[in-house]
Formats: structure tokens, C-alpha cells, sequence
């Protein structure tokens, strides 16, 4: 059996924690606004509705509003999921023709609040977003506060290993349990969801292995011969058969990044060494290789580094505050694995997608 611990038991990329603090002594102490990139279009069929949560997680906010709006639970879009344990900004659609119209503003549920509401012509899909904002507070650190800005002043620069964080896994790994049960012979979980999230924790779990091997050699951040290479921000990848200066140039400016596999068979897009490396970590993980490969998934890559945009910090006492901003896909944990030695092993609250 493969244990949370063991999968989120990862190397740090720029010379390990500097120091400890508590996460998450209240959940104003995690506060995510989701970055979606664009306005409402202020007309159509749709209503955007921007909600405040606390206690209560996206799929059961999605519930509420279509109660309230009689309607079925299919027809409320969001873009990502956020954690039940946090403070989150996060955007749903529901349709107009709803039992509530238009007079959404003020609408309050158990754990939310509707801040805003206008008009737009597509319901929200997932993975509709840009990124994520964070606010989030260390409590009670303690390490060298030198240390820990020279540390963060490093990140801002130089980003860090894009992990998968432990919510990927589920409360205490449950995600990746039910995958091997799953590939086990005891049959899918009965819900679409839970199929989902198990096919995408066994991915994670060899994608984090991948990136991993690439971090203790040193190489998670620059591009290899016979890497796929992703552009920054998009979901643009290419094969690079032989790097050259000005490949390498790109890498260094943080505009392009090397990937590692989202597994779903051996037929990767990779080629040489980087193929060899990645087939011989999911070969640690056969059960799950083995089960994604009988999935019928699409091939896709996940970029190994993730730019820590618009950092910034304060120090209150023994608290310290930090800001920044991740593109979506990526996750808090991986920016507080590189600062602080519990970030991953502690049930902390995140934003995904």
C-alpha cells in the first residue's frame, strides 16, 4: 500500500526548509481569490456570481446555489476547486431563467456568500481560470527571518518544483487508495467524481516521483535533450530533440519549461534519457502505471516549474504574511514546501486548478 507520507516525501529544490511555523491556526490564515483573466460579458443567459466561502467546500456551495435556484446541480459552473478549510473568492455561473432571477447579491448559505452577480453568455467550465491568488499567514515561525527573505527572494526568481500538494490525494491519501483498489480488481468508484479523482491521483503520484528524480539531479529546471517543453502559461508543448542556446536562453528567462509525464501509457512523447527516467519511475509505481494505462486517458504534460508571480511579505512579530500568485494547475504547498519543513506533511487547504 502506498502511504500519503511516502508520495508527498519530496526533496526540496532550493536547499531545504529554513524553518517551521503553524498553518492554518484559523482559515483566514489561507485566503485564495481565484485570478479567472477575464470580466463577465455583462449579457447572455448566465449569471457569474462571485462567492466568498469559509468551512465549506466548492462542491457543496454548487449544491446550495442550485437549490436555491431550482435547477439541477449540472447546470452551476465553476472553474476550480477550493478547500473546505480556507477563506476563498471563487466564481460560479447559474442560469438566469433560475428561481432566483437575477437578485443574487447578498444571497447567504450555510459557509457562503454571494458578493457580486452580472450577466455572461457561457456557464463556467472547469479549468476556466488563469491562476490563483493567496494570502496566507505562517504562524509562530521559527527559523533565521535573514534566512527566510533571502529564501523567498530566491522563489520570486527562481520559482519552484510545480508538485502536486497532498489535497491531490485526498484526506489522508484516500484518492490514491480507492486507484489501487480500483487497479486492484475491486472495480471503479460508483461515482463519475470519484473515478476522476482517482485516475488523477495516480498521475500525480508519478508525476511527483518524476519531478522528484529530476529535482535531486539537479535538472528540474532546465531543459534536457529529448525533453518536451512547455511555454509558460499555456497549454503549448513541443519536442525538443537536441537543446540549443537559445532553448537554454528561454529556460533561464522562465519563459519555457521542461515537463514530466501526466502517465497514461508507455508511449511517451519524450524521447532518450528523459523517456528512460520517466518509464523507469513509473515502473516503481506499477499498479497504478499499469491501471492508468488501461484508462484510455489522453496524453499530457505538466510543466516541472512554476513561477511565483507578484511575492510579496511582511513580518508581524513571529508571523509572517505572504502574497503571491500561481497560474492555475499549481499549488500553495509547493511554494511553502521550499520555506518551511511541515507544509506538506500538514493538512493544509489549497487551490488546484
Amino acid at each position: 500500500m502506498i502511504e500519503l507520507t511516502e508520495l508527498m516525501n519530496l526533496p526540496c529544490a532550493h536547499g531545504g526548509a529554513v524553518g517551521s511555523a503553524r498553518l492554518r491556526a484559523a482559515p483566514e490564515d489561507f485566503v485564495v481569490r481565484e485570478w479567472l483573466g477575464f470580466e463577465a460579458d455583462g449579457e447572455g443567459d448566465h449569471l457569474l456570481l462571485k462567492v466568498r466561502k469559509r468551512g465549506a467546500n466548492t462542491m457543496w456551495v454548487a449544491k446550495q446555489l442550485a437549490k436555491m435556484a431550482k435547477v439541477h446541480p449540472r447546470d452551476v459552473g465553476f472553474a476550480g476547486l477550493k478547500d473546505r478549510d480556507a477563506v476563498a473568492e471563487q466564481a460560479f455561473t447559474v442560469p438566469v431563467r433560475s428561481a432566483v432571477g437575477t437578485n443574487w447579491v447578498g444571497v447567504t448559505g450555510d459557509g457562503f456568500e454571494v458578493l457580486s452577480a452580472e450577466r455572461q453568455r457561457r456557464k463556467l467550465k472547469r479549468g476556466a481560470l488563469k491562476g490563483n491568488d493567496f494570502m496566507i499567514v505562517l504562524r509562530e515561525f521559527d527559523g533565521d527571518i535573514a534566512v527566510l527573505e533571502q529564501r523567498l527572494q530566491t522563489l520570486a526568481a527562481a520559482g519552484v518544483p510545480n508538485y502536486f500538494g497532498p489535497q491531490r490525494f485526498g484526506r489522508g491519501g484516500q484518492n490514491i487508495k480507492s486507484a489501487l483498489a480500483w487497479f486492484g480488481g475491486e472495480g471503479p468508484p460508483p461515482e463519475r467524481m470519484e473515478r476522476g479523482f482517482a485516475l488523477s491521483a495516480a498521475r500525480s503520484a508519478i508525476f511527483n516521483a518524476v519531478l522528484a528524480e529530476r529535482v535531486r539531479a539537479e535538472n528540474w529546471n532546465r531543459l534536457l535533450d529529448g525533453d518536451v517543453v512547455n511555454l509558460n502559461g499555456s497549454g503549448s508543448f513541443f519536442p525538443v530533440a537536441t537543446v540549443d542556446d537559445t532553448l537554454r536562453e528561454r529556460c533561464g528567462q522562465i519563459d519555457i519549461h521542461p515537463t514530466g509525464p501526466m502517465w497514461h501509457g508507455d508511449s511517451l512523447l519524450s524521447t532518450g534519457a528523459v523517456a528512460e527516467l520517466e518509464a523507469g519511475v513509473a515502473r516503481r509505481y506499477q499498479a497504478l502505471a499499469d491501471g492508468l494505462a488501461k484508462a484510455g486517458l489522453e496524453p499530457e504534460r505538466r510543466p516541472l516549474r512554476v513561477p511565483v508571480r507578484e511575492l510579496s511579505w511582511r513580518i508581524e512579530g513571529s508571523d509572517v504574511h505572504l502574497q503571491f500568485r500561481l497560474q492555475r494547475g499549481s499549488f500553495a504547498t509547493a511554494v511553502l514546501h521550499e520555506l518551511i519543513g511541515n507544509a506538506f506533511l500538514a493538512d493544509t487547504p489549497e487551490a488546484d486548478v
